[in-house]
């Protein structure tokens, strides 16, 4: 029995430990390979349903030449990005301020609470109607739609930090006879930039979203406006180069918000070991 034991300690101390070995591997290593293989699965799909269906890599890297040669698709993306980035960015100033203001002070935080989670429980597409009446058909509208989309996720996730803060670091703080406005600033806003980070995220790709459904219901202008275009005539190539944009821009923003959480965790860690 002893034997066995020491057989069966000594066989799995022999087998490979595969987690640690693959951990090894550089990242931008295992991205590549995943690369290669969705586009062997993007070939093979073209294969299965059909050319006029799904295009191969090199007829939509062929519609993307063309389309970047004959300025289509840079002026369809400086199109959507204005509208993007102008909804956007409003949503967040209007949508943190706003988190942190119903954080900071309990009453008003519960008393808009119930507003804020109807706001986000109904559809944005149903305000498009009332939007189009007011606003018209033009760029005001579609920034409008775009931050219909992007400003409940900040506003939310901020609004969630602020109120997940360290309690114990706040009585801490209390104890010690700090001011509120300094307990806000150096202990609960600290707290609530990954809750804020994540709603950023968040908040980018439903604007994102949100851009394509603009730009189909009002103007048929930008890469919405493409896909409008390219869909109802059934050219797959070029409609396939218009989603790729739209795939990048999206890992984009995903990316360089990745560098604002690594900054501010930075922040927070100098804010913390002040306090």
């Amino acid at each position: 029995m002893a034997r066995a034991r020491a057989q069966g300690w000594s066989t799995a101390g022999r087998r490979p430990r595969i987690g640690p070995a693959l951990s090894r591997v550089p990242i931008n290593v295992w991205r590549a390979v995943v690369f290669v293989l969705l586009i062997l699965i993007w070939w093979g799909l073209s294969i299965l349903a059909g050319h006029a269906f799904v295009p191969t890599p090199k007829e939509t890297l062929d519609a993307a030449i063309k389309m970047i040669e004959n300025g289509t698709l840079l002026k369809a993306t400086l199109d959507s990005l204005g509208s993007y980035f102008s909804g956007y960015l409003i949503a967040a100033v209007v949508a943190i301020p706003m988190g942190l203001l119903m954080g900071g002070f309990r009453v008003f935080g519960a008393t808009m609470d119930v507003y804020v989670n109807a706001l986000s429980a109904t559809p944005r597409v149903a305000f498009i109607p009332l939007i189009i009446i007011f606003m018209g058909l033009g760029f005001q509208s579609k920034v409008m739609i775009i931050f219909l989309g992007a400003v409940m996720p900040i506003l939310i996730n901020t609004y969630a930090g602020v109120l997940n803060s360290d309690s114990e670091l706040i009585e801490m703080a209390r104890s010690t006879g700090a001011r509120e406005f300094d307990i806000f600033r150096k202990v609960m806003l600290p707290g609530a930039l990954r809750y804020i980070v994540a709603g950023l995220r968040l908040g980018a790709g439903i604007g994102l979203i949100n851009t394509v459904v603009a730009e189909l219901y009002t103007a048929v202008r930008g890469l919405g406006g493409l896909l409008s275009i390219y869909g109802n005539t059934f050219q797959m190539a070029p409609y396939f180069v218009v989603v790729i944009v739209f795939a990048i821009i999206g890992v984009i923003m995903t990316q360089a918000l990745k560098l604002v959480e690594m900054r501010m965790d930075r922040w927070q860690y100098q804010i913390g070991s002040s306090t």
